[in-house]
């Protein structure tokens, strides 16, 4: 994906823009088929479940540049937990509510969850620099002669 910015958190957001694009299709490719098999939620559940794996390893590499690891991996559903309770209320909102088609309602949910799982996906890929009494630098040395 040439010409995308690469440093700074304009590039994240892009590139989480971008992996986002990806794996919205990958979810469709997953769920289209199985809503062919299976009712249109749990079509959605699985198809959502396949493509959380993805994301986790495009977003890792390629949003934010940080190395794979159990950890992240095992933390990272925690983070699709928000995108999926966004995704969800909004896909029976959509079908239920406002009539929208079980086809096209998955996308227009995952649109709205867009801010909400960048926020969340970003503190579990890349948290912040820790800060306490072992992060921080000591004070310097008091030179003799000089006041305290």
């Amino acid at each position: 994906m040439r010409g995308l910015p690469r440093h700074g958190p304009r590039g994240q957001i892009v590139r989480f823009a971008a992996v986002g694009g990806f794996n919205t299709l990958t979810f469709y490719a997953c769920y289209l088929p199985l809503h062919r098999l299976l009712p249109y939620f749990a079509a959605y559940t699985a198809g959502f479940a396949l493509s959380m794996v993805c994301s986790f390893f495009l977003n890792a590499r390629f949003t934010y540049r940080t190395r794979p690891t159990w950890k992240k991996f095992l933390l990272f559903p925690l983070t699709q937990l928000t995108n999926y309770a966004v995704q969800s209320a909004g896909l029976v909102a959509l079908v239920s509510w406002c009539g929208v088609h079980t086809a096209v309602a998955p996308l227009v949910a995952a649109l709205c969850a867009v801010p909400f799982t960048y926020l969340v996906s970003r503190r579990i890929l890349r948290p912040a620099a820790r800060t306490g009494p072992s992060a921080q630098a000591e004070p310097p040395p008091v030179r003799s002669g000089e006041p305290a």
